[in-house]
């Protein structure tokens, strides 16, 4: 018990702070990272009125924790399915600030004089933006409606996605010391290796599972099971080479493709908010106020470049991604602060002993001064656009909307690029999966089966038995798209193609072939000439095989099915948006979602008393009401409490909507909510009582006084009767009556 006493009272300290400033920067409508940044500051030496924390080693484990709770439910809300559809704009433009502000870190570091290892990590915390504070000031000012938004929201999904792989390749340059080509080219292969592989299985096996035992899962087993997931995944990266904190990720958005994905989510948000709350006060335990008085101009340059930079290159990213000037600008001044994945980079650098001891404080308080000037950067964007377009020449101008207009234009691909992708796309899946399966029988099938039948035949039934496990998705790697469209149009297109076509086939014929020799020459002693020879026959049986193609056929289809089985529950349910949603916004009209509370003036009101057409100028185009859709409303149609209502319109007109939805809430006081409290008392019918031989409906108990006849006990009778609304009270009666005080007691001092 001694053993655990520092550990429980640290924890309560640190609980204690925390709780106390987020309710007070909850009340100052401020960040509440910074509140728990703050409150790790109170507890560390530096803030000498309170006590400080003593095991701050069980903290750092603890915060360890946090980090990875954090990262497993961003992967839950993130899945690479989004990364897929964010756009060009917002790939363009999350690529071109990683890349320059990176660069910008670099510079700012090697001025300072710095070492490689400083600059490069502070590189690498300066490139990306803080998608919880930048959430969070969009919906405290009312912007989440607007077109640019949704591009920053875009942007922030793809840097987070980023974000994951620079720590990947910075845990693996502080290990190695080594900035060679060839050492940074391995760790790109090996980790391109581990995604393709931990997320083609991942999503083949995990709803396979999940759906197995839905019929079991209560919220607690599903709570254990994810947890389960997630930190099995974490010690398998930890066990190849990458972060915790990139398992994590990885589990998370494999789970978000599932269907459970937002279940799951809502049950680990308690226990991730408190261990990323203790994540976040730990980096506040880090700031030295000696040491940033010691560093004051080195944070002020840094300030100074995060905002510049994020300013500058964000907008010039966005430029050339195609949108218009404004937009850019917008985008650009609401990127301008660093947050969680800057604080999880410092640690990076702090536990692998990488960088100096003045980085993580200097960058903690870089995070504090740029969130709180967000919303004023915000604010700026405007403003800034309007000065810099009344003195922009007007052939500037018109270059600019030239290209803006003109990269918007759609591009459709041709055969040829729609079959080279493909095809790449299936070979590099499928040699993943045979490369992971012929590495697992090696090492672990073949030496059971040697022990178990001897070295040669062992061998033989070892080769056996990895040839035939990778044989479907061989199969799948030669014979996929052979038959597609694409490739029968360019079949017939042109005599010429039929080369280049042929020689695609060969090609990934050849590399089953590969496949083949190298399981054979890991095993067997042979010629080149006699294992070339076994692996073509092998192959040629492979393609003529139609129980390979059927395996190979299941196999993608239940990858497949289990890919969109959410969107296709989600169509189903009417939840997902129409496909209308995503062409508005080439017309400055965007659809919105606006969630109706129940304490909101607006439930019970038909779309004709609301009249929001002619108020606000825009259309409700359907309402989501449980598990049901309805398109196109008409006036008769009634809103209810916790309907979803879908809202067309423009940028100012979504706002302003959102605004008036917000204020018609009404609001109760605790007073006005205990006088409302409903009560159960009892009265005795006496002789001289009104109501004496009449009935309950015609005392009015329930219409003249708002109580409600619960039961009544007749004089010498112990059993409480059902009342009837129409039996005649008689003198003694025991009436059970609920409704609330003052209505009882106007009651009572009419009949008693």
């Amino acid at each position: 018990m001694s053993q655990l006493t520092p550990l429980i009272s640290d924890l309560a300290l640190i609980l204690i702070c925390a709780g106390i400033m987020t309710l007070i920067f909850k009340k100052l409508k401020q960040p509440l990272v910074l509140g728990y940044i703050v409150a790790g500051f109170i507890c560390t030496p530096h803030f000498k009125f309170t006590p400080s924390v003593v095991d701050s080693a069980s903290i750092h484990i603890w915060s360890e924790i946090g980090v990875i709770f954090l990262l497993f439910a961003l992967g839950l809300e993130f899945s690479f399915k989004k990364l897929m559809k964010v756009g060009g704009s917002a790939v363009i433009s999350a690529c071109t600030i990683i890349f320059c502000m990176i660069l910008v870190g670099v510079f700012v570091g090697w001025t300072f004089g710095w070492n490689r290892m400083d600059c490069i990590y502070l590189g690498g915390m300066l490139a990306m933006s803080s998608t919880t504070i930048i959430y969070k000031a969009f919906d405290d000012m009312g912007l989440r409606q607007q077109r640019f938004a949704g591009l920053v929201l875009s942007i922030l999904i793809l840097e987070d996605i980023l974000a994951i792989v620079l720590m990947v390749m910075l845990s693996t340059m502080a290990v190695s010391q080594n900035f060679e080509g060839g050492e940074m080219v391995y760790s790109i292969l090996k980790l391109l290796f581990f995604l393709i592989l931990w997320f083609v299985v991942g999503i083949y096996g995990i709803p396979l599972f999940l759906k197995r035992v839905r019929k079991l899962m209560s919220d607690e087993t599903l709570l254990i099971v994810s947890l389960a997931l997630c930190f099995g995944m974490v010690y398998l990266a930890a066990l190849v080479g990458f972060s915790p904190a990139f398992g994590a990720f990885i589990m998370g958005s494999i789970l978000s493709e599932t269907i459970e994905s937002e279940h799951i989510g809502k049950l680990v948000s308690p226990v991730k908010d408190l261990f990323g709350a203790i994540f976040f006060v730990s980096v506040g335990m880090m700031v030295d106020p000696a040491m940033i008085v010691e560093y004051k101009y080195q944070i002020l340059v840094i300030v100074l470049a995060v905002l510049l930079g994020q300013t500058i290159f964000g907008t010039t990213g966005v430029l050339l991604s195609g949108q218009p000037l404004k937009t850019a600008m917008q985008c650009g001044f609401s990127l301008t602060q660093i947050g969680e994945f800057a604080f999880i980079i410092a640690s990076l650098g702090v536990s692998l002993k990488v960088t100096s001891h003045f980085l993580y404080p200097i960058v903690v308080a870089v995070s504090v001064i740029t969130t709180f000037l967000t919303p004023y950067m915000i604010r700026l964007a405007v403003p800034a656009y309007n000065v810099i377009d009344k003195y922009m020449p007007s052939r500037w101008r018109r270059l600019l909307d030239r290209y803006s207009s003109g990269a918007s234009v759609a591009n459709y691909s041709n055969n040829w690029k729609k079959l080279v992708i493909a095809i790449i796309r299936i070979v590099l899946i499928y040699a993943v999966l045979s490369i992971a399966v012929t590495a697992l029988f090696l090492h672990f099938i073949v030496p059971l089966a040697t022990d178990m039948l001897g070295d040669l035949w062992g061998r033989i039934l070892g080769a056996a038995l990895t040839i035939a496990a990778i044989a479907p998705f061989l199969r799948a790697m030669i014979m996929k798209k052979n038959r597609s469209e694409e490739f029968k149009s360019l079949w017939s297109d042109s005599r010429f193609n039929h080369a280049p076509l042929i020689s695609i086939i060969l090609l990934r014929i050849v590399i089953a072939i590969g496949f083949i020799v190298f399981i054979i020459e890991n095993l067997f002693r042979a010629s080149a000439a006699l294992m070339v020879g076994i692996a073509i026959i092998v192959v040629c049986a492979m393609i003529l095989s139609r129980f390979l193609k059927k395996q190979s056929i299941v196999l993608e289809r239940t990858f497949v099915r289990n890919l969109h089985y959410k969107e296709i529950q989600q169509e189903y349910l009417g939840e997902k948006q129409p496909e209308y949603a995503g062409r508005l916004l080439d017309r400055d009209l965007h659809l919105s979602d606006f969630l109706i509370p129940a304490e909101s003036a607006w439930a019970g009101k038909t779309l004709r008393e609301l009249d929001l057409g002619k108020k606000y100028d825009v259309h409700v185009a359907s309402i989501i009401r449980g598990k049901h859709r309805l398109n196109i409303p008409d006036g008769n149609t009634c809103i209810f409490p916790n309907d979803l209502i879908q809202v067309i319109g423009t940028d100012e007109q979504l706002s302003l909507f959102a605004s008036v939805a917000e204020k018609a809430i009404h609001t109760y006081d605790d007073e006005d909510f205990g006088k409302h409290e409903m009560k159960l008392k009892q009265f005795v019918v006496a002789k001289d009582s009104p109501f004496v031989g009449h009935s309950i409906i015609e005392c009015g108990i329930r219409n003249k006084y708002h109580c409600l006849v619960v039961g009544i006990e007749s004089a010498g009778e112990d059993v409480l009767r059902t009342p009837q609304v129409h039996m005649p009270l008689k003198e003694d009666d025991v009436v059970w009556v609920v409704g609330e005080e003052d209505d009882l007691n106007q009651l009572f001092a009419y009949c008693c």
